[in-house]
Formats: C-alpha cells, sequence, structure tokens
C-alpha cells in the first residue's frame, strides 16, 4: 500500500462514521444511499434511507412499486430525478439481472442514474472490488493534497483527481479506503476552515505546505442565478382542492402541484390571464394566501399563492380534485408542500390551505386540526 492509503486506513479504523447502509449485506441498500447521498447530506439521507429500506426493501418490490408511492418516499429529499431513475434501474434489474445488481462494471453504469462515481462506489463498498470513485469530498481531499491548480470541475481537472484517486487504490481494500476519504472530507478537510492539524495525511499535502489549501479545489465561477416570480391558484370547490401533476421528465416529474404559471411583475393583477394562457384554466381571483420562496440548483422562485374561484376547468387529464385532507397522498415539492401544510397526526403546521378553510377536523390519521 502507498503511504497514503496506510494512514487513511489507519485514521479510518479508529473514526469511521456510523452509517446503516455501512457494511450491510445486500448491495441494493449500497446503491439507495449513494443515489441518495448525490447532493444531499449524510444527517437528512439517513432517516430517509431507514424509510425507504422499510417500504421497499429489495430490488422486486421497488420495480413493482407505483411511481406515487417512491415520489412520496422521496418526498423533502429533493433533486426526484433520483427516484425516477431509481425506480427504473430497479424494473432493468428485476427483468434483466434477475432482481440482483450486476457486478459487471458496464451492465451496471448502463442503469438509469448510475454514473462513473456511483459505479466505483458500489463496486468497491458492495462488491468489494478494487475499483476508485470521486465524489465531491474526494475531490476536495485530492485537490488539496496535490494543490491541483486546474480548474476541478473541468475535464482535465477531473482527468487529473481520478488519476490520483486511482494510483493510491490498495489492493483488496478500495471499499474501505474509499469510504475513509468520504469521512475524511466529511469531517476534517472541510471545504471552509479545514481542520489540517487532526489530518492523517498532514504530513504529505502540498496544499497545507504551500498555504493554498483555502484556494482549492479550484472551481469554475459561478453564473448569477436567475430569479423568477410565480403564481400558484388555490382552486377549491366542496372540501376539494385542484392538482395538476407535473410531466414525467424535466423538474419535479410526476409531482403534484397547484397550477400556476410565471409572471413578470405585479402577480395579483396578473393572475387570471397569466393562469389561463399557461394552463387553460379559467379562475377568478378571491384572496391572497402568501409568498413561498425556494431555491432550486439553477434558479430561485418566488411564488404567490392565491385562492381562486373556478370558472372553467378544461378535461386534462393531468388535473384532478382531490379532497383537502387527502393531500399527503400526493407527492409535490416544497413549494406546493408549504402551500398545502405540512401535516402531522396531532399537530397544524400553519398554513394557507387549513387556515383558509378553517378547518374544524379532517378525518382520518393524516390531520387533526382546530383553527378559528
Amino acid at each position: 500500500m502507498s503511504r497514503l492509503s496506510t494512514l487513511l486506513l489507519k485514521w479510518y479504523s479508529k473514526h469511521s462514521r456510523t452509517m446503516p447502509w455501512r457494511d450491510h449485506p445486500d448491495p441494493y441498500a449500497v446503491w439507495v444511499s449513494e443515489i441518495m447521498l448525490q447532493q444531499t447530506r449524510v444527517e437528512t439521507v439517513i432517516p430517509y434511507f431507514e424509510k425507504w429500506m422499510k417500504q421497499f426493501p429489495d430490488i422486486n418490490l421497488l420495480a413493482n412499486a407505483n411511481e406515487q408511492d417512491v415520489l412520496n418516499a422521496w418526498e423533502g429529499l429533493g433533486y426526484y430525478t433520483r427516484a425516477r431513475n431509481l425506480h427504473k434501474a430497479a424494473k432493468i434489474v428485476a427483468s434483466t439481472f434477475n432482481g440482483q445488481l450486476p457486478r459487471d462494471l458496464e451492465a451496471l453504469r448502463s442503469l438509469p442514474g448510475i454514473g462513473r462515481y456511483t459505479v466505483g462506489a458500489i463496486a468497491s463498498i458492495a462488491f468489494k472490488m478494487d475499483a476508485a470513485t470521486l465524489d465531491g469530498n474526494l475531490r476536495r481531499v485530492f485537490a488539496r493534497l496535490y494543490d491541483v491548480t486546474e480548474f476541478a470541475d473541468s475535464p482535465a481537472g477531473e482527468k487529473i483527481l481520478w488519476e490520483y484517486a486511482a494510483q493510491n487504490l490498495p489492493k483488496g481494500k478500495a471499499g474501505d479506503y474509499n469510504q475513509a476519504l468520504i469521512d475524511l472530507g466529511a469531517t476534517i478537510c472541510l471545504p471552509k476552515n479545514p481542520r489540517c492539524l487532526l489530518c492523517p495525511l498532514l504530513p504529505m499535502c502540498k496544499a497545507r505546505e504551500n498555504g493554498t489549501q483555502e484556494l482549492r479545489p479550484v472551481l469554475k465561477p459561478k453564473k448569477q442565478v436567475p430569479q423568477y416570480i410565480h403564481i400558484a391558484a388555490v382552486i377549491m370547490d366542496r372540501g376539494r382542492v385542484l392538482l395538476s401533476q407535473r410531466p414525467s421528465d424535466g423538474l419535479l416529474g410526476g409531482m403534484w402541484e397547484f397550477p400556476n404559471a410565471r409572471v413578470e411583475e405585479h402577480p395579483a393583477e396578473a393572475l387570471e390571464k397569466a393562469l389561463k394562457a399557461a394552463t387553460n384554466i379559467g379562475v377568478k381571483k378571491e384572496a391572497e394566501l402568501g409568498i413561498v420562496q425556494h431555491a432550486y440548483s439553477h434558479f430561485r422562485v418566488i411564488v404567490h399563492a392565491f385562492r381562486c374561484q373556478a370558472v372553467s376547468i378544461p378535461k386534462n387529464k393531468n388535473l384532478k380534485w382531490v379532497k383537502i385532507g387527502e393531500l399527503g397522498d400526493y407527492p409535490m415539492g416544497k413549494v406546493d408542500r408549504q402551500i398545502a401544510g405540512k401535516k402531522n397526526d396531532r399537530h397544524c403546521d400553519g398554513h394557507f390551505i387549513y387556515d383558509l378553510l378553517r378547518v374544524t377536523k379532517t378525518i382520518g390519521r393524516r390531520f387533526v386540526c382546530w383553527c378559528r
């Protein structure tokens, strides 16, 4: 083993983090965790992972699940394409690979949602294969260890970092090595204010030696994030509310939302005309309910929610009248869930629809509220 991997594995044996998917006997669990961990913090993922594994404990059950149940289980974790790809890939694995994740790396990479990083993680952690990987943590660690001046998020920079990851790979211990690097990046080699004096690799870190650790990795300048104004229409009738299902492809694919449209300015004045143009739904505005803001990966939205009365509703299979008490059964993005009001067994979180309707009681286990 190289000096780097020797020092790293010694440190990992004492400081590894405990996670429910580590040392799990089923490669499926490793796969699920790796998909959930993409662009998401460990602390956020753990409860979702545990819930997921109870609801979909094996690939065949996931493959046979309804997409709405899959999206419901994923709700709040974000980047919903991950859930849809996991579902699609499970169907392929169930039908083509007899319900078992393929050990062949090319076959593994052919599955929806599995790229080069995920292949390396699954191969090394689940199958104990000698495969390198490179996520955000590893990229930062190697950029500092070797003081890489190339843009780490460029093809040239990634090529350099992949080479460093592979050349230090200890034969037979790739899984621990990759997980050790992940833990090192998450707990010691932090994006800001790295804890260098606690790092087991301090003696060989070029960036620390050169005083450039805060400048690594070098990343391309971020573009300015655009901001958009939307209106959302809460259209109610006899204890029901109108929802629209988003197309299966693209942002929040397959999720449910309140009919909405983008406007340039003056949301209250633009609502009726903009909604008609975007959805062919005719409404009469009654009252403004509030404003919800949310940041997606490439843009921000400010959503003005309004209570509306239906004037004309087109025949559209993507539109559905839903009972207020059943809103929790329909997977939604964070903006629409905030508008709906997150429901707990015996607690009212507040929020637009429930306060608006002055609900006295909703039957069932989902929600009991005594709003005045």
